[in-house]
């Protein structure tokens, strides 16, 4: 007789406490794998944004140098010029030739509260006309930039400060140096083209790369392009 009351017991199944601990058991495994997949998709959301600001950083530095490397040399016109707040330059059209020249820009100016490195770029500039109007519109952008302006400038990267330096006669100066007494002899010393430019970026906390970044440009014509 006892052995089919033991049959009949064991029929029964599992007890409310038994099936309560093994919920509570349950609940608490999808809890904590929950918060391990919400880490993994955090991780990999910052790895992503951080990835982002790196290559973006890269590709400004990189456009800066090539912005460079394009200088062209017109009449009237200076290659280079840094007038305190922005860094225009005259460049040729290294990817469609038959474009002619363009203006370029780059400034710091303060964007929803936050200070942005900042490149502007002027349609391409086939007459003279167009040219001094494109240079003047850079200026003008650096200065106080108008909506139609903003629309042709690109965010770089959050900049707390930035200086300019140009190399000549063997030492780094401040460009506004040169040209910072008028004069016949200091406009033709600003209107030449450096032998370098040094750019001093301090980056903004918080960023993939934050701090003092120092990039070094030589003119390719110098010493045989070494």
């Amino acid at each position: 007789m006892a052995r089919p009351r033991l049959l009949r017991r064991r029929a029964r199944g599992f007890t409310l406490i038994e099936l309560l601990v093994a919920i509570s058991l349950m609940a608490l495994m999808a809890a904590l794998s929950w918060r391990g997949l919400d880490g993994m998709t955090r991780a990999q959301a910052q790895m992503r944004q951080h990835s982002d600001e790196v290559l973006t950083l890269q590709a400004g530095l990189a456009q800066w140098g090539a912005d460079l490397d394009a200088l062209a040399a017109q009449p009237g016109t200076p290659s280079l010029d840094w007038d305190g707040r922005a860094l225009r330059i005259l460049r040729r059209s290294t990817a469609e030739p038959a474009e002619g020249l363009r203006v370029v820009a780059w400034s710091r100016r303060l964007v929803d509260g936050v200070g942005q490195w900042l490149r502007w770029q002027s349609p391409p500039v086939t007459t003279r006309g167009q040219l001094q109007l494109a240079w003047q519109q850079a200026a003008l952008w650096g200065q106080n930039p108008s909506d139609e302006a903003r629309s042709r400038e690109v965010r770089v990267a959050p900049l707390d400060e930035w200086q300019i330096f140009y190399f000549r006669d063997n030492a780094w100066s401040n460009p506004m140096s040169s040209a910072g007494a008028p004069g016949a002899a200091q406009a033709a010393t600003a209107a030449v083209t450096p032998d370098g430019v040094r750019l001093v970026l301090t980056l903004s906390a918080g960023q993939a790369v934050s701090g003092r970044v120092t990039r070094d440009w030589v003119r390719p014509t110098l010493a045989g392009g070494k």
